[in-house]
């Protein structure tokens, strides 16, 4: 049997020890996160939205299912989310997800960009695509 003190002393090198191998700023962020994909704020609350109307559906009192960290994740989320509206969540990710080069390629894949009521100009589509290809040459 271990005793307390090897128990301890294991744990205190690999707080040790991860500690010095994650550092955020220079993203060493940990061997799980390094197969996890990206998600903005905002898609995580579109999921996170969905879970929420499932559990409603199961329960009449959802809130016996949600854990505190489900609550405060959707609470941050909604909070730094940047972008509100559903359709404008999906055409980013669409948007930078394709990369297309130019505004017909962009309105091809994306044809809700020119939809009635939300319809963009060429210039503004053209600006995106712009910024999104200045972060692509930062890979």
């Amino acid at each position: 049997m271990i005793s307390d003190r090897i128990i301890s002393r294991l744990e205190s090198r690999a707080t040790m020890s991860a500690e010095e191998d994650e550092n955020a700023a220079e993203l060493k962020i940990g061997e799980e996160f390094l197969k996890a994909k990206c998600l903005m704020n905002c898609e995580v609350a579109l999921i996170l939205d969905r879970r929420l109307e499932q559990l409603q559906q199961m329960s009449d009192d959802p809130t016996n299912q949600m854990s505190q960290v489900f609550e405060k994740s959707h609470q941050y989320v909604k909070r730094f989310s940047r972008y509100k509206n559903q359709d404008a969540v999906k055409q980013l990710c669409v948007l930078g997800n394709l990369c297309p080069e130019t505004v017909e390629e962009a309105i091809a894949m994306v044809p809700s960009l020119k939809s009635k009521g939300r319809a963009l100009e060429d210039d503004a589509i053209e600006k995106m695509l712009n910024d999104l290809s200045l972060i692509k040459k930062f890979e």
